[in-house]
């Protein structure tokens, strides 16, 4: 029986664990990635072990999420995270070198390597033949300490793709089918692998942009294999020595198959308030529209704003429009500096924005009030824009342009004729913008400078005897990360203050939530399925756990989030029966007996005695042996120390 690629690349690197679907495998990681906004608290961590230099192939700290500098905050984070990387053996790319993700698949990703981020977005690089994987910043930090990553090993799903995308049909409308085929929690415990003969009619931009938006689908990752056009894109960024041909074998078996026709797609969007709420750009056209903000880690590639260049040319943004375009890194700034097409897009009214994450995350660019905005972005949840009540749409940078001249959702099939769009045979390197670390002879003479907004990892401790606590809070299905722990321009820069960030803990579902929690002292969430969606940030687990919560009992868990959870030393479980979901409620005094020794004991279902009703609740405590460890010590830093003493 043949392989398929993710599985010859997983096996590769497994240093712990069985190839058994739903088990728990270690793998090496070859490769690491932080952005600021995640990455003081990971280099904290990684101090913390107490671990002299990173030993992995090559890690990349990145400063793309907190980069407007409105008080000292961001700036001192990102001296911060300067002088660790350059002590500790990190490649520092700089504030405007651009967004993570697009810049380590231009300079840093290798096919066939492993590389996981504290970002969810880090599965961009599949698009070039990589296992790529977002974590918490914890599991990060050990990983640079030379620790293994774990993960459910998990099913591999094909995604056989046919024919060629027609004139103006996007491989954003590509990832979009898929969302709306699967939807936001198809993807957990799976990789999607794209395969068949319409691979070869991709570019790389094109296939990172599916890989990257592939998180919203709650995937492991998403991987393209690695053939002559991953050749041809590495050789023009003069990195050819690095690729490695790559694919499936032809005899590989599958868990699931999904085959798409690329010749029958159409431009699509995702509609408020979920990245699988699809529609077609014709089922919408017509509409108002206030905004379009085009960039992002899914679509700012030299590529993606060629294509907006060519459609803004020589024309102006609508009267009622606002257009911003962030292109994603200086390279490709620089290349559109130098070819005139930054010209042609100043010249049509577009505001041009830094390379950075920006809008994505909330940093500026919030719409006006029920605003509708067309946004080239990967998740449009509720809020997330900055403005509560905002419409946004996620669309293709194609669909974007041709709409921010109509002034109304514009299918972009109608604009004409399309010409051919292609890759430069050698794009701009410079990377003057990436500081190298010290070499190891001279790390001990580098400060680390730290700014008073900087405190300490939270106060962790080995799991208790029972827990007997309130219900604090009770929230529906799909919580998102951005529901728990808010991005935007006024709390990101708070990110190394784990004290100051949490008092805006679950704010957007309830404001009393911070001052409650903190009053009870301890406590238990309650939550509905696919808990925990959305970004690999550790504070949504990190605020509640300054918080004094215990315990999180919901119906399912987003990957990321529930590992985040275990890092942190709160106990994950569900429901065994979903229904039991609506016995509980908030404020009810809630009681797990003898839970430390059931944890010890490896018991998978615990009793929940629900005080307040006199119910008895069956809950699954499901934890495999390191797992279950990690609890117990009080978390993954707890354990690491524990195992570094070994």
């Amino acid at each position: 029986m043949g392989l398929t690629l993710t599985e010859k690349i997983l096996k590769a690197h497994l240093v712990d664990g069985e190839f058994v679907k739903g088990t728990e495998i270690g793998i090496r990681i070859d490769q690491t990635l932080t952005q600021d906004a995640t990455g003081t608290m990971a280099y904290l961590e990684f101090e913390a072990m107490g671990v002299p230099r990173v030993k992995t192939e090559r890690s990349v700290a990145y400063i793309d999420h907190n980069t407007l500098q409105s008080g000292f905050e961001n700036a001192d984070d990102h001296r911060f995270i300067g002088s660790v990387a350059k002590k500790h053996g990190i490649y520092f790319s700089r504030p405007g070198n651009g967004i993570c993700h697009q810049v380590h698949l231009e300079r840093f990703g290798i096919p066939g390597k492993t590389l996981i981020g504290s970002d969810s977005h880090t599965p961009t690089g599949g698009g070039i033949g990589m296992i790529a994987i977002g974590a918490g910043g914890l599991d990060v930090a050990v990983a640079m300490g030379g620790g293994a990553y774990y993960i459910t090993y998990p099913k591999v799903v094909k995604v056989e793709l046919t024919g060629k995308l027609s004139p103006w049909v996007a491989a954003k409308d590509v990832i979009l089918e898929v969302l709306r085929r699967l939807s936001v929690k198809g993807g957990v415990g799976k990789v999607i692998e794209y395969c068949g003969e319409g691979v070869k009619t991709l570019s790389v931009p094109e296939r990172a942009t599916i890989t990257n938006m592939g998180a919203e689908l709650g995937a492991t990752t998403s991987i393209f294999p690695s053939d002559e056009i991953t050749k041809e894109f590495l050789k023009a960024q003069k990195r050819e020595d690095v690729w490695t041909e790559l694919s499936a074998d032809a005899d590989a078996v599958y868990d699931e198959v999904i085959e798409i026709n690329l010749s029958e797609l159409v431009p699509l969007a995702a509609c408020p308030h979920s990245p699988d709420n699809i529609k077609s750009a014709e089922e919408l056209s017509g509409m108002k529209i206030d905004q379009v903000c085009i960039g992002s880690c899914t679509n700012s590639s030299l590529l993606d704003m060629l294509k907006v260049a060519h459609i803004l040319k020589g024309k102006t943004v609508h009267p009622d429009v606002s257009l911003s375009i962030a292109p994603g890194s200086k390279q490709v700034l620089t290349m559109l500096a130098e070819n005139g097409a930054l010209a042609d897009l100043i010249a049509a009214g577009a505001r041009i924005l830094e390379s950075a994450c920006g809008p994505c995350i909330g940093m500026g660019q919030s719409p006006n009030s029920k605003g509708v905005s067309l946004r080239t972005f990967n998740r449009n949840f509720e809020g997330r824009s900055g403005t509560k009540d905002g419409q946004i749409y996620l669309v293709s940078p194609e669909t974007a342009a041709i709409s921010a001249l109509t002034g109304v959702f514009t299918d972009p099939r109608t604009i004409g004729d399309m010409p051919e769009f292609k890759l430069p045979e050698t794009f701009l390197i410079n990377d003057n913008m990436v500081e190298l670390p010290a070499d190891e002879k001279d790390m001990d003479k580098v400060e680390i400078l730290r700014g008073p907004n900087i405190k300490p990892f939270p106060e962790t401790a080995p799991l208790v005897d029972s827990i007997d606590c309130a219900c604090s809070l009770k929230v529906g299905d799909n919580i998102t990360t951005d529901h728990i722990m808010p991005a935007g321009a006024k709390i990101l820069p708070l990110r190394s203050n784990i004290p100051a960030i949490s008092q805006h803990c679950f704010t957007v579902c309830d404001e009393s939530f911070p001052s409650r929690a903190k009053t009870l002292g301890q406590s238990i969430i309650v939550g509905g399925s696919n808990y925990g969606q959305g970004s690999s940030r550790e504070h949504a687990a990190l605020a509640p756990l300054y918080l004094g919560v215990k315990a999180v009992i919901v119906k399912s868990f987003a990957r990321i989030h529930r590992a985040n959870l275990i890092n942190a030393g709160i106990l994950p479980l569900t429901f065994k029966n979903e229904a039991d979901y609506d016995l509980v409620s908030q404020g009810d005094n809630l009681v797990i007996e003898n839970v430390r020794k059931s944890v010890e004991e490896g018991k998978t279902e615990l009793t929940l005695i629900d005080k307040t009703s006199g119910k008895e609740i069956p809950v699954l405590c499901e934890l495999s042996g390191r797992t279950k460890d990690i609890v117990l010590a009080g978390g993954l830093l707890d354990y690491t120390r524990e195992q570094l003493d070994k």
